[in-house]
């Protein structure tokens, strides 16, 4: 498989899609530093906590509390599953799924050629942070 991403400049449409951000306990706690906030009053703020995740709460109208008009408000301090998108386990290791996600993301076959063990490694990483989602 040929892969290739560039994030485009002012580009937010991997976050403007249907579904949740979830969060580790790291990136609750950097996410806290970040914006200058305890990780409990974070947490109380902007989390909700179920027996197994960690998500982001929805504002209305958008799909995270962070996105704003030019990107990702807490950009240092972003979540491991957006730091880690598009390389994400169910997308580098099927293709069909590769090329469903550039019909949305317009840095799929952009920019340089990233070796597939980089791009394994960072899907890696992705499957360490939320293990009970890649079982």
């Amino acid at each position: 498989m040929n892969l290739r991403f560039e994030c485009q400049p002012g580009c937010t449409a991997c976050c403007d899609q249907e579904g949740f951000v979830y969060l580790t306990e790291d990136d609750l706690i950097k996410a806290a530093a970040f914006v200058g906030m305890t990780a409990r009053a974070f947490e109380k703020k902007y989390v909700y906590r179920t027996a197994n995740s960690l998500r982001l709460r929805k504002p209305p109208e958008k799909q995270c509390p962070f996105l704003e008009s030019h990107g990702c408000s807490i950009h240092p301090a972003k979540p491991t599953q957006c730091r880690t998108f598009p390389f994400w386990p169910e997308l580098v290791e099927n293709v069909t799924a590769w090329k469903l996600t550039k019909r949305y993301c317009p840095g799929i076959g952009k920019g340089p050629l990233i070796q597939i063990g980089t791009a394994m490694e960072i899907a890696e990483e992705q499957r360490r942070a939320y293990p009970d989602d890649y079982e």
